[in-house]
């Protein structure tokens, strides 16, 4: 086989599974790093897996399961060297609220099998969507519907976690009416258990901000388990985890009965996923690591969730947290993923007697201090600050989950982000323009600069984007709202910023001249790209304006207007007053 040839089939192995470059390059002097790494990551990994499966309604070992398989085959076929694979708060309050639809009351057995089965569902359309080249999709929620859509999250979280910190039981019917239940049954209060969750949740919260090197939720489950097995927590009333079966999960198919059912949920499911995995993946790039490409990441992700949907897992996807440890741990690359597969497989051998110890008020403070890190007030004040319509935006995002739950919230999320985007596509700037003295620069006018000048009787305007029949009316709006405030003789439309104009948009642009003509007012175009002026000279309103009223720059235009109205040039390119 050529060079050439050799080179092509390597660069094909490279994208197909990126672990080769990473294993090619690998140094002696990474392992220590690596294996300290996968130590650190896993002493998080281990206790928030099992409240991630608390979250979702699963068994605790459910959890630990989705640290196993997925962990390896994101290690082989993931892009990113730190990014930590098992399962995330977004996802588990997504999947509990499918398995409340579509297993409401079923036994454990039934509801990992329907985990297993949402896990598949999630891969299919994860692997499907990377045949598809669908990776942009990572971008498909805009920030700040995402921080409403999170802190929505968290929200419902903390206050299904309420009555396990509490140490009673409600039933849950809705974010709403669930706060005003937990308020009507606060005489049930277990004093014991509020002040255990209590201590739980401050000592987490205080490690994770002033000894953030500790694993906070590991220290906190480990004196909670060593609570229960010298001072009889359960005597006093607090509900332990109860048994967790030991071992590694055996193979089991996932239940394609309920495809029909499921798949509308795992769909959401897996647009979070990836949205979460690559944010994260993306957050903790090194030095000269390759950005995750999003279309591997997909079908690194589905094929993780393909695989493990065989042992019983939960949907996976990439932790912001888990990963940050790793990262901070000094990860080099993904064999510090490997080292915590290895861990967690070690402690669902030899550690699950111990696991049964725990307080369920601790496991729900674990919850509580995982999720309140989804609630961010101060990006909802730096969005208001910059943007207060995305401060609307997010808001309604929030709205969305808290009143219509997760998976309809979802939608919402989603609808929302789309809204946005079509909102700001039809909805473009239109600025006046003056010239910086002294210079041939054109901004728009500011009180930021008062000394930019105008000409009399020239009013020059910028407008931004491709022009189309959804927005064409809206600039037009906008441009004879201007033209009525100061009656000028000539309008200039900078076009520089323009890339294109839609068929509908120049007729309506046809139309537009004709009426400023008929108030004696000239319309000019400047700055045409290339493709736009070919569109324009092919049209009707080509052949009106001519190359008269068409200029090759703005500059040019300008001194056209000075020149045909040299009796007032001596008052040109005056300051606004």
């Amino acid at each position: 086989m050529s060079e050439r040839g050799k080179g092509e089939k390597g660069n094909l192995l490279v994208r197909l599974v990126p672990s080769v470059e990473w294993v090619a390059d690998y140094q002696r002097a990474w392992l220590r790093y690596d294996l300290l790494a996968g130590v650190a990551t896993a002493a998080v990994v281990i206790p928030k897996a099992m409240a991630f499966a608390a979250i979702a309604g699963l068994p605790l070992e459910a959890g630990l399961y989705t640290a196993l398989v997925p962990m390896v085959v994101y290690a082989v076929l993931g892009t990113s060297r730190v990014l930590s694979v098992s399962t995330t708060t977004t996802i588990s309050i997504l999947v509990a609220a499918e398995l409340a639809r579509a297993a409401p009351g079923a036994d454990s057995a039934r509801l990992m099998s329907v985990a297993a089965t949402i896990a598949f569902l999630v891969g299919a359309f994860l692997v499907l969507a990377s045949v598809l080249r669908l990776g942009f999709l990572a971008n498909f929620i805009s920030a700040p519907v995402l921080t409403g859509f999170k802190a929505g999250i968290g929200l419902v979280i903390i206050v299904d976690q309420l009555p396990k910190m509490l140490g009673y039981h409600i039933v849950k019917t809705g974010f709403f009416r669930d706060v005003v239940s937990i308020f009507h049954h606060l005489g049930q209060t277990s004093v014991p258990t509020l002040v255990l969750a209590a201590v739980s949740l401050v000592v987490i919260l205080a490690l994770e901000r002033y000894a953030p090197r500790y694993p906070a939720p590991a220290l906190v489950v480990g004196a909670g388990i060593a609570l229960a097995a010298t001072a009889g927590l359960d005597r006093m009333g607090i509900a332990l985890a109860g048994n967790v079966p030991a071992g590694l999960p055996s193979f089991a198919l996932p239940d394609f009965s309920l495809a029909g059912r499921l798949w509308p949920g795992a769909l959401g499911i897996a647009l979070m996923s990836f949205v979460e995995t690559v944010a994260a993946g993306r957050a903790f790039i090194g030095p000269g690591d390759p950005r995750p490409a999003s279309n591997q990441e997909l079908l690194a992700l589905g094929l993780a969730n393909l695989a493990g949907s065989g042992f019983r897992i939960m949907p996976a996807g990439g932790g912001t947290a888990q990963t940050a440890v790793n990262r901070d741990a000094g990860a080099r690359s993904q064999m510090s993923e490997l080292a915590t597969f290895a861990i967690v497989a070690s402690a669902l051998l030899f550690l699950m007697p111990t696991v049964r110890l725990i307080p369920q008020a601790t496991l729900a403070a674990v919850v509580v201090a995982t999720t309140s890190t989804l609630i961010r007030p101060d990006e909802f004040r730096a969005i208001r600050h910059i943007r207060a319509r995305e401060f609307r935006w997010a808001l309604v995002a929030m709205a969305g989950v808290m009143v219509l739950g997760t998976l309809y919230g979802i939608l919402v999320a989603a609808w929302v982000s789309v809204m946005v985007m079509f909102h700001h596509a039809n909805h473009p700037p239109v600025y006046v323009l003056g010239r910086k003295p002294g210079t041939e620069v054109f901004r728009p006018l500011s009180a930021e600069h008062p000394a930019d000048q105008t000409s009399p009787g020239l009013l020059i305007l910028r407008t931004l984007g491709r022009i189309h029949f959804a927005n064409v009316d809206f600039i037009g709006d906008k441009i004879w709202e201007l033209v009525r405030q100061q009656r000028p003789r000539v309008v200039v439309l900078d076009c520089s910023a323009v890339p294109d104009f839609e068929y509908t948009a120049i007729q309506a642009m046809s139309k537009f001249q004709q009426k400023l003509n008929e108030q004696g007012i000239a319309l000019w175009l400047a700055d045409l790209q290339p493709e736009p002026l070919r569109e324009i000279e092919r049209a009707p309103l080509g052949k009106i304006l001519g190359h008269a009223r068409m200029f090759i720059s703005l500059q040019r235009a300008v001194e056209e207007h000075e020149r045909q109205y040299r009796p007032e040039a001596t008052v040109s390119l005056r300051t606004p007053t």
